[in-house]
Parts: C-alpha cells; structure tokens; sequence
C-alpha cells in the first residue's frame, strides 16, 4: 500500500533537508523523497504545509489512550517513559499491546521500583499511580547495604536484558541516598551501553547538605563510568540556578562525555503531593510556598503548611501541579527560553495522566469528556516549544525545530534500541512516523485551568504510515502504535 504526501515543505534533520517536495509511503516505511514523485496509490496534496519526522517524547506518563491522542495533536508518534520507567518491563509491555495505543510506546528499567521491590518486598505491577503511592515512604528512600545494592541491581540488569530501553532515574525523590550506589548503578548501564534518563536530586544551591549537587553527579558518572547519561527537565530541577547547570553540561560536553539534555516550555512541574521535595520545609529551597501547589484532581490551590501536610498523609499519590517559574516575569521567562536554546537541548514533554473526578484515567471517547485534568504540557508541549522559539522568537529554524524534537531524542535511543535508527527522520527506509502541520497555525491550547485542550495546526499524523490524525480530525480505530524495545550490548 502506497501513500503520496505531494508539495509540502519537507523538513528532515536526518539529511539537513529544507524544500519543497513529494514523500512517498510504502508498507509503512519512507519510499522516497523528491520532486514530482510518480505514484498509483493515495494522493495528499500537502501544499503550503510542513511535512516532518515526528516527534519522539523520551518523557512521557501518560499510558492511556486519551492522553496519547492528546500528544498526537501535538505532533508526537512516539510516546516513551524513560525517567520513571515501568515494571516489571514484559508487563508493561504487554498491557500497552494488550489495550492498543495510537502511538508508538516503550519503557525504561525502574530504578524506584527495583529498589522497592529490595528494600520493601513490594513486588511491581507496571503501573504508574502504584508508583506514586511509594513517593513518601521514607523506606525505599534510605541507602542500600551491599547485600541489598547486589540484589536491585540485578533486577535492573534483568529488565534490562527484557528489552527495557535503559534505566530510569527518579533521584530526585530518594535524594539521600549514598552517591557510591549511582556510580554502581551507572557502570551497570556502561556494561549493557545504556542511557540512564535521570531526575537528578537536589543542586547545592538548594540544598547545601546534599550528599552530591544534582547535576555534577550525572557529569561525575559519565566522565567515570563512560555510561550515556540523560538529564531529565533541566528547566525544573534546576529552576532559577539553570545557568550554572548549562554552563557545567556545555562544559562536560566538550570534553566528551556522553551527557544529553532535555526541557519542556513551563515554568510549573508535576507530581504526587508527598514528593519529598515538597515536604514543607523544603519548599523555601524552591522559592515557593504551599500555595504555588495546586491540586489536579480536585482544581484546590493549598492554602498553608497545615493543608499541605494533611494532603501528604492522607493522599501522597495525589497528582499536584508545582509552579516554579513565573512565564510572566520577563527574568523568569528568559531562564525558560535560554533553556530551550541551549544547544542540543531536546524537547520532552513529562506528559501526566489525564484523570476525571470518579478516579478514571482512561477514555475512548474523542473528544475526551468534559473537566478532565493534567498538567497543560501532556497536550501542547511540542506546540508550545515550536511557537515560542520558531513562530515568535524566530530562535530555531523549522530544520532545527525537527531536529530537537524529533531527531536528537531518537539518537538518545540509539546504543540500546536499533529499532530507534529509523526515527526522526525521513530517509528512505525509515519508519513512516510523520506529522504534517500548519506552520503559521500551529500552537497550544491547552491552559492550567483548562489543561485537555488540544494543540491546533497538526493536520496530518501518521504512525507507522496509518493515519492516527486526518485533516485535522482524530481516528478513532487507528491503534497502530507498536513497542520500540531494547536490545543490550
């Protein structure tokens, strides 16, 4: 089957492409690309149009359909949760198989939940909101002893030989731990030639009695170890200290080390409310108060401490939405801008579950039913990224557009997933995972009070060759997302 997408302006980062020109699908690869392809198949004139690879999200919770189809109108074909990861990785696997998806999917080894299933005999069940019920257990939080470091990195060496696509890191959440045991875990990943995708814990700046800053330690396990290591929404971890972090990455870099980096256009994060960095003495070390958290579920805006710590006791896996930076303030907006600008910075969106107020985060609905809630970048990251450093800004050219949000994070995947070779980008041959968007038209919607508002200006999708999004219009039984797995070294 032969599909002809005719006259666009085809964008490959892969080539350094920029022009007009025909694509041409087959058998859900890219055929071609030229001028006035010939064809016998399907037809669509694309004229006026950007034609592009789509974009891979190495971060994203989402694990439903609603919240895949909301990525899809972003642009996104293929949706990964490499920092928290999932497991057992088969089940998570099959579960995604099981149930269908619009995109295409894949998981890292879980770094919490192999710690937890060590530490506390909690055996895993590749589901993300289990995950969150742990986040205040002070338990799985502590150091290993040698015994119990032996055991969990053999779990993650098992998830990884499963097909994982490499380990992630949620250190921010256990950021007491011993230094001595990321190290272990990183050689670990240098045996096996994978990324380690890294929430990092605290900077010095915040936390003057941190085992280790949070971003040197992942500059320290790359020079040491020679692992690929990924450091997950630099904007949000390093918040107002993002210029000392680029300056240390962009230094690291130089000299060779395999350091990736990754951002989202927000100045407000999410996560459950017993995070322990939102425990309420920690707050002053973000510049933040109890009332810059906001409560997805429920919309509440916590009003003291003593709210706070209730919500923590009672509900710890409570998604909540933390406001860090203040996109109004022209100094705050700046930070946010030179992190999307810093060179080879990818795009990742740390899309959330959609949720609806009778505890459901699921729907086939489309479009989704009214008053669901999440965080605005599950639906216009992409969008957003794109109007703000190419539309307004003119900061990124639509070549280097692709190239940060579709090709780089494909190249992320590269040592552990050869599959990832034919992604992100539009050579013969490669994966017939294509957006085609309106370039003067496409942007986000979506908004905090109205977070499931889909981005505009994606007219076509395509995953595989099959359209997901057709003139601009959601496919309802299009599920043509398949596994993107790890194959060790």
């Amino acid at each position: 089957m032969s599909l002809l997408l005719r006259g666009g302006r085809v964008v490959d980062p892969g080539a350094g492409l920029d022009r007009v020109s025909d694509v041409l699908v087959r058998d859900g690869k890219v055929a071609a690309v030229g001028p006035s392809l010939d064809v016998s198949g399907a037809v669509v004139d694309v004229t006026g149009l950007v034609v592009g690879p789509g974009f891979v999200d190495l971060h994203s919770h989402v694990h439903s359909i609603a919240g895949q189809r909301l990525q899809a109108l972003d642009g996104v074909t293929t949706a990964l949760d490499l920092e928290s990861g999932l497991a057992p990785v088969d089940r998570a696997y099959a579960e995604a198989a099981a149930r269908g998806r619009p995109l295409n999917y894949g998981f890292s080894a879980s770094w919490s939940a192999a710690r937890a299933q060590v530490l506390l005999g909690v055996e895993p069940d590749a589901d993300f909101f289990s995950g969150l019920v742990l986040l205040d257990d002070p338990r799985w939080q502590r150091s290993s002893s040698s015994a119990e470091l032996r055991a969990w990195l053999a779990v993650l060496e098992r998830e990884i030989g499963a097909g994982a696509l490499g380990i992630g890191v949620l250190l921010g959440y256990a950021p007491r731990t011993d230094p001595a045991e990321f190290l272990a875990m990183a050689s670990l990943s240098a045996k096996a030639n994978a990324p380690v995708y890294t929430h990092v814990r605290e900077l010095v700046e915040a936390d003057p009695t941190t085992p280790v800053d949070g971003s040197a330690e992942i500059v320290r396990a790359a020079v040491e170890t020679g692992a690929p290591m990924h450091h997950c929404h630099v904007n949000s971890t390093s918040r107002r200290h993002v210029d000392r972090v680029l300056g240390l990455l962009a230094e690291t870099r130089a000299e060779g080390s395999r350091v990736t980096v990754e951002c989202y256009p927000y100045g407000a994060g999410s996560t459950g409310v017993g995070a322990f960095f939102l425990a309420p003495e920690r707050l002053p070390a973000w510049g933040i108060g109890p009332q810059d958290i906001m409560m997805v579920e429920s919309g509440e805006r916590i009003a003291d401490v003593g709210r706070l710590r209730q919500l923590r006791e009672t509900d710890p896996a409570a998604l909540c939405v933390v406001s860090f930076l203040d996109e109004e303030d022209p100094v705050d907006a700046g930070l946010l801008h030179r992190s999307l600008a810093f060179p080879d910075s990818i795009v990742a969106s740390d899309a959330m579950p959609v949720m609806w107020s009778d505890g459901t985060h699921e729907s086939r609905e489309w479009p989704l039913p009214p008053n669901g809630r999440t965080h605005p970048r599950t639906a216009g990251t992409f969008a957003k990224a794109l109007r703000l450093m190419v539309r307004e800004t003119g900061a990124w050219s639509w070549l280097e557009a692709f190239r940060r949000c579709a090709y780089l994070p494909a190249r992320v995947l590269d040592p552990i997933a050869p599959a990832a070779r034919a992604k992100g980008h539009l050579g013969v041959g490669a994966d017939a995972d294509i957006v085609v968007l309106d370039p003067g038209a496409i942007t986000d919607t979506a908004t905090y009070l109205d977070p499931t508002r889909p981005s505009t200006g994606v007219k076509h999708l395509l995953v595989g060759g099959e359209f997901v999004v057709r003139d601009g219009g959601m496919r309802l039984d299009a599920f043509p997302g398949r596994p993107l797995r790890g194959e060790p070294a």
